[in-house]
């Protein structure tokens, strides 16, 4: 029986894997891990792990020792800051013998500066750019761009801290609420041509699997309701993409319609936060991880079904073993 353990088990994608890989019907021992003591991750893991913060210093060292202690077979980030950590020591978590589910690790890298993304687009494929800068200038911007634009943080995932801008006050604002560590963009396109693209590639780049929605955004950032959809030429566009930044595995891509054409909001080199959505629709990519890395089985395209998810807030009721009050 394989180990699976799935880190930031309790927010949406990391409790997504956990409760895909249940959907998959293969019988895991599966461990959630996660920085809080009360979560909903204990539902759905056999084995449950408190785990320091990312960014503390005995991270690397604590996982490990979770590895090794409960003889871990593969080992899946559910989490931002995690993919980002686990690159940075990618050959530290190998040497467990543990399989780390990671993106090449270039793109985990350029992901995760939106500029550095946008020039090496720009650069490759600019009919997928969306116009952006660096200008501190607000006239220059307003001109450029017109009223209201876009600013987004350099860094960060799932559509958090956008600011659409009006005046020059916000414009200020939001510029010293992240130290100048801040993109312009226009607006382009509109919330109703906005979609979700996950594709699974193999060592070599080529796609080999993929599901596309279109999806409506909560407040903070990730996929509030989706229906599926059928995008012209999707899987020619994605492994036009491919040929640039060489995705391995799990690979999720945003995009926004406009004038007929469709425009990449981001690439996140990681298992979709819709993860759990597309399982159910017939894209269980959790389980096409497992399979790719850890079984070494080819990656076929599923039976797909087509219909629409919706999100919402459920209790989950714990009871313990004591007499009834």
């Amino acid at each position: 029986m394989k180990t699976v353990l799935v880190s930031g088990a309790s927010g949406i994608v990391g409790n997504g894997i956990l409760r895909s890989l249940r959907l998959s019907g293969e019988n895991y021992i599966l461990i959630g891990t996660t920085i809080y003591k009360n979560t909903i991750a204990e539902c759905f893991s056999d084995i449950f792990e408190l785990a320091p913060k990312t960014s503390d210093d005995n991270y690397i060292d604590w996982l490990c020792g979770i590895i090794r202690k409960h003889n871990v077979d593969m080992i899946i980030p559910g989490i931002e800051a995690d993919v980002a950590k686990w690159n940075e020591n990618r050959s530290v978590l190998e040497k467990t013998g543990a399989s780390v589910l990671l993106n090449n690790e270039r793109l985990i890298r350029l992901c995760s500066d939106k500029w550095l993304f946008y020039l090496e687009l720009n650069k490759y494929k600019p009919a997928y750019a969306i116009p952006s800068t660096l200008d501190s200038d607000f006239d220059e911007i307003a001109e450029k761009y017109n009223l209201p634009f876009l600013m987004k943080p350099r860094s960060g995932s799932a559509s958090r801290n956008i600011k659409k801008i009006f005046t020059r006050e916000e414009f200020t604002d939001t510029k010293s609420e992240f130290n100048d560590e801040i993109m312009a963009q226009p607006i382009i396109g509109n919330d109703d041509e906005e979609y979700t693209v996950s594709g699974f590639f193999d060592e070599n780049s080529q796609l080999r699997a993929y599901q596309q929605l279109k999806r409506k955004l909560s407040k903070d950032g990730f996929t509030e309701s989706a229906q599926t959809v059928n995008i012209k030429n999707i899987g020619e566009i994605l492994n036009d993409l491919a040929d640039v930044f060489k995705p391995v595995g799990p690979t999720n891509f945003q995009f926004r319609g406009h004038d007929g054409s469709l425009k990449l909001l981001e690439i996140n080199p990681r298992i979709s936060s819709s993860t759990s959505i597309r399982a159910g629709l017939g894209y269980n990519e959790s389980q096409m991880s497992v399979d790719y890395i850890l079984n070494g089985k080819d990656i076929e395209q599923p039976v797909l079904k087509s219909g629409k998810a919706i999100r919402y807030t459920e209790d989950k009721i714990v009871y313990d073993n004591s007499a009834d009050i």
